[in-house]
């Protein structure tokens, strides 16, 4: 099941439009945002924020703008207050190394605790990030089982059944008035989902990459394209090679 949803976050919000699509069963609305809302156990879902990837650049000698965690952290507020999750599950490379979260200024923790405050918050290790969140609410873990399916920062070849993954950061292209459009999505065939990156330095692989072989049914798969205020959603064999 695809289709779109039309919401607000409030009497003053802007309109926006979300997709609806399930994930072996599971009732999920992917948000144009970039998080995954599961209405039924009340969890939000995000991957990649890649947080303090200016400031790890930096300890290496390449000097990058250094606002990226502030600029990320201020659309996961959004996305948050959007819809007033009891779980945040946040996918593994929550920072972009091992000393990001140990090294993170005290305004960026001050607004992750407000975020968290009276939910659950998990952290997923990712490859980029394998020791966990450091001084930080909530708790780290490898993978978690949760509401039906199984939270995990790499998708897995012989466990990918009611999985939602993040890693490969899927992105799509489709023609739009004569011009490429090339946009990070939610990709699913209804048995897997793959987030999209969430932070804002981060980039995309394209659906059709050799990385995502053996990851979907193709005839099944469905982009849910990030778009400034909807969701475009596109099937795989409708995309642009």
């Amino acid at each position: 099941m695809h289709r779109l949803l039309h919401a607000t976050s409030g009497p003053a919000a802007n309109t926006f439009l979300q997709a609806a699509t399930s994930v072996n069963g599971v009732a999920a609305v992917c948000d144009p945002l970039g998080g995954l809302f599961l209405p039924e156990s009340r969890t939000l879902v995000v991957s990649d924020l890649h947080l303090e990837k200016g400031s790890a650049f930096a300890r290496r000698g390449m000097m990058l703008p250094p606002y990226d965690t502030l600029a990320t952290l201020r659309i996961l507020e959004a996305v948050v207050a959007r819809h007033d999750p009891a779980t945040v599950v946040s996918l593994g490379d929550n920072f972009h190394d091992r000393k990001g979260s140990a090294a993170m200024p005290e305004i960026f923790r001050q607004m992750i605790a407000a975020m968290a405050r009276g939910r659950d918050w998990i952290w997923i290790n990712g490859n980029h990030d394998p020791d966990g969140a450091v001084g930080l609410p909530g708790a780290s873990m490898d993978e978690l089982r949760h509401a039906g399916l199984v939270f995990r920062h790499e998708p897995s070849l012989v466990d990918g059944l009611g999985e939602i993954a993040g890693h490969l950061h899927p992105s799509a292209t489709v023609r739009r008035r004569e011009r490429c459009v090339r946009r990070a999505c939610f990709a699913t065939d209804g048995r897997r989902l793959l987030m999209p990156a969430f932070g804002v330095t981060t980039g995309g692989l394209d659906l059709r990459h050799r990385a995502m072989s053996g990851l979907f049914e193709r005839e099944r798969l469905v982009a849910h394209m990030l778009g400034r205020d909807r969701i475009y959603s596109v099937r795989f064999a409708n995309l642009l090679g």
